[in-house]
């Protein structure tokens, strides 16, 4: 920890992004450097403590959350089940440590005139960002003296290191050059150079005239507009997933439609301005819904049969086995959350039917019988579940399978069929329907997953052959749905013929005869559509050789950042494109393999070597791994600094001579 010092210059931090990311270590570097304030011996002085917080759209907020973008993007996780407050509130203020979740934060300022919501409710992503502004605001009002906070509105575009130590920020806006001690990246969704088939799409628009491709973003910065999209046009939407919700409501409601209930349905009354929508993906299923949320925020599914001492006994087997300790994902990981998933959807069925204490005593007999390895079959028509058929993640995933359909009409009828038997199983809820109780279990048990797979816990071959092909996309589209709301208007949209699911195995070529884009699916008939623009409504995956941030290029050339390698046994590797970060605290590993103990990566940009890592919030009265990466980066970042180290810590004015700016514009790591 810092403790005191008499040197009276500060430590200098400069965090990269002002997200949630971004913004949970400056609550957890508030927190900490106010402990250590308080530990320390009467008359001692804290040694000072700047912080230059850095975003290029909006401190405190973030990109992707900015206050000024439209209130139909909405988010997927209920509002009493997230917080950017490491501690609940008390007695007294908000404050770093003790502040309200989103649902309360909602609720005080609801008594003061704004729109109320539920605990169990969805908020926009723009009123999230306003809290998000909010938490900031708090943390600044009370950071202890010795603290200060720097706002820095601009983009970095170079970080190197200096003459002694230390970094030498470059920013294309004032004050252009910044000196830091230590330096966090938390620089969200990446901008990623187009790949082979995005460069074939863009160059068939750049020849074709009256054609355009949008390569995936967030929806909020596509240009969804009327010139690109007229009305009346047909649009092709790559990806079924949660941003395609987005773009879908940013041609419908955006364009000025409206939703209305009629005789207890949803119906959507076009404003005439909207485009026919086009839509298509691998499953060519929409991504279903989340289940009416029944779970207090501290709620977790506890892990019975995917523990970490099971992790650790499978480990343990490979490694006596000749092997390396890593993992087969197939093998020795997915039976095990796969049990965990049958086991809460049979103990549902019981609870539902016979009541509490009959679903505590088969739960007990049931998870003993798996661990000893029984025939359930017994078990199961005893407690009157001989009938219920058992859960099949790949079939709910892709439930049009090997189908052929003689017509868009006959896909059509049977889509909507499986989007009505989705909401029907979505509005029984995560704690009283079966279905979404079970499928709930993958988002408790991520932790345990992560365990399993991040900094090369897979073999290579099982990471790249089954996890990411073939895990990871069942994964997301059975366990991260939008509101039921959501997938309710979308079947309005359908039933009406505003949007087109064209079908599973969805094709999207150019089509030089036509002038257009052909969207087709070969497993429905008469489904070929040809349109005029063509939207992927997928976020870009983190890859630093594509990353198109000037900031992220110059650390890969410079040799201060690399991608994770997952080195398997013999020759056998992989390489992700996440950067590649130590265990906790996450600092970057170089080109050298060594790493850099004043930079660190978090969120993000880390995926591939961790997983799962675009969570934006934590969850109230829950010690999450989203509070632990934050909280172990600040300790860490508040560590002595080395004993004559000369550091200034200031702001570099351009054309100002100084050995640091002079010199570390030619260093690497």
């Amino acid at each position: 920890m810092s403790g005191h010092s008499s040197d009276a210059r500060p430590l200098v931090v400069a965090v990269i992004g002002s997200g949630p990311r971004g913004l949970s270590v400056l609550e957890r570097l508030a927190v900490r450097t106010a402990a250590e304030a308080e530990r320390l011996p009467a008359g001692a002085v804290p040694r000072p403590v700047r912080i230059h917080l850095i975003d290029a759209t909006e401190i405190g907020a973030g990109r992707v959350w900015r206050t000024d973008q439209d209130g139909w993007f909405t988010m997927n996780t209920v509002i009493s089940q997230v917080t950017m407050y490491s501690g609940g509130p008390d007695e007294g203020p908000a404050r770093p440590g003790a502040g309200p979740s989103l649902g309360e934060w909602i609720e005080r300022r609801a008594r003061q005139g704004e729109e109320p919501l539920g605990p169990d409710d969805y908020a926009s992503r723009v009123r999230y960002g306003h809290y998000l502004a909010d938490v900031y605001r708090t943390i600044v009002e009370h950071l202890p003296p010795h603290v200060r906070i720097v706002p820095v509105t601009g983009r970095v575009t170079a970080l190197r290191t200096g003459t002694d130590s230390g970094y030498l920020l470059s920013l294309d806006t004032a004050p252009h050059l910044l000196e830091a001690d230590r330096v966090v990246l938390a620089t969200g969704h990446p901008r990623n150079a187009p790949d082979a088939f995005e460069r074939e799409m863009l160059d068939f628009a750049a020849r074709t005239p009256n054609t355009h491709y949008l390569c995936g973003d967030s929806a909020a910065d596509l240009p969804l507009d009327e010139a690109t999209i007229p009305p009346g046009s047909a649009v092709g939407v790559r990806g079924l997933g949660l941003s395609f919700y987005d773009v879908m409501l940013s041609l419908t409601v955006g364009r000025g439609g409206t939703f209305r209930t009629e005789n207890g349905e949803l119906v959507y009354a076009p404003s005439g301005r909207e485009p026919e929508i086009v839509a298509g993906s691998r499953s060519g299923l929409p991504i279903p819904a989340r289940g009416r949320n029944q779970k207090e925020p501290t709620y977790s599914h506890r892990s019975l049969f995917l523990t970490r001492e099971a992790l650790t006994a499978a480990r343990a087997a490979r490694a006596a086995g000749g092997g390396t300790g890593q993992l087969d994902f197939a093998e020795d990981v997915l039976p095990l959350l796969l049990r965990e998933v049958e086991h809460v959807y049979y103990v549902t069925h019981v609870r539902t039917a016979q009541g509490a204490a009959a679903a505590e005593e088969f739960a007990r007999s049931h998870a003993d019988a798996v661990r000893r390895g029984d025939d359930r079959g017994p078990l199961l028509d005893a407690a009157g579940l001989g009938h219920v058929p058992p859960i099949d993640l790949n079939a709910l995933a892709r439930p049009f399978a090997d189908e052929e359909f003689d017509s868009p009409e006959a896909f059509r009828a049977r889509l909507l069929d499986v989007m009505a038997e989705d909401l029907a199983q979505a509005a029984l809820g995560t704690l009283d329907g079966p279905l979404k109780s079970a499928l709930d279990v993958l988002r408790d048990i991520r932790n345990v997953v992560r365990e399993a797979v991040d900094h090369g816990g897979l073999l290579p071959a099982s990471h790249t052959g089954f996890f990411d092909r073939r895990f990871l996309p069942v994964n997301a589209l059975l366990s991260a749905g939008p509101p039921m709301v959501r997938v309710e208007q979308l079947r309005a949209l359908v039933r009406q013929g505003v949007v087109t699911v064209v079908g599973p195995g969805t094709a999207f070529t150019s089509d030089a005869r036509s002038g257009g884009y052909r969207v087709a699916s070969a497993q429905v008939a008469g489904s070929a559509r040809i349109v005029r623009a063509l939207v992927d409504a997928r976020i870009p995956t983190p890859d630093l050789p594509r990353d198109t941030s000037p900031l992220i290029r110059g650390l890969v050339a410079d040799g201060m950042a690399r991608p994770y390698v997952i080195e398997g046994p013999g020759d056998t590797s992989y390489t992700t494109g996440g950067m590649d970060v130590t265990a906790s605290p996450f600092h970057v590993i170089d080109a050298a393999g060594e790493p850099q103990q004043d930079l660190y990566a978090l969120g993000i940009p880390t995926e591939h070597t961790r997983w799962f890592t675009q969570v934006g919030s934590s969850r109230p009265g829950v010690g999450t791994l989203f509070y632990r990466d934050a909280d172990a980066i600040a300790v860490d970042l508040l560590r002595p600094l080395p004993a004559g180290d000369r550091r200034g810590g200031q702001v570099l004015i351009p054309g100002q001579s100084t050995s640091g700016a002079v010199a570390a514009h030619g260093r690497r790591s």
